[in-house]
């Protein structure tokens, strides 16, 4: 995934607002570039997981319908931004979505692109306007 530093800042930003409850959005693609990111609320209201609200599913199906990707993001404020099993066990009902964890337990924050397929986990380069993130 490429993404502008703006829209990366606009994530990061999101997860420390939010902490110590974790963040939500969808990071809207084309052609495996970031072109919006849109925060939503996480229902659940909760440190530990996300939970992404009926409307919020709507817009989400709005948007692969025009042929755009969607990557989801969320933070994780207590931990790595690595996939816990709960993101796993989630990530099953999402086929073909990649996902963007963002850690803001430490002093600074860390990002992370995911992918997540029957289970297996694998770690996907995040490209910053050119440059590895």
């Amino acid at each position: 995934m490429q993404i502008a530093p703006d829209l990366l800042q606009r994530i990061v930003e999101h997860a420390q607002r939010d902490a110590p409850l974790e963040c939500c959005g969808f990071v809207v693609l084309e052609d495996g570039r970031a072109v919006d990111v849109l925060e939503v609320d996480n229902v659940a209201a909760s440190p530990l997981r996300f939970e992404v609200g009926p409307a919020d599913l709507l817009r989400l199906a709005e948007i692969d319908d025009s042929g755009r990707q969607v990557v989801i993001y969320h933070s994780h404020t207590r931990s790595a931004p690595v996939p816990s099993q709960t993101d796993v066990n989630f990530a099953a009902n999402w086929p073909g979505v990649d996902w963007l964890i963002v850690g803001v337990a430490g002093e600074e924050p860390d990002v992370r692109h995911w992918r997540i397929a029957d289970g297996r986990v694998t770690q996907v380069e995040v490209v910053v306007d050119g440059q590895p993130a």
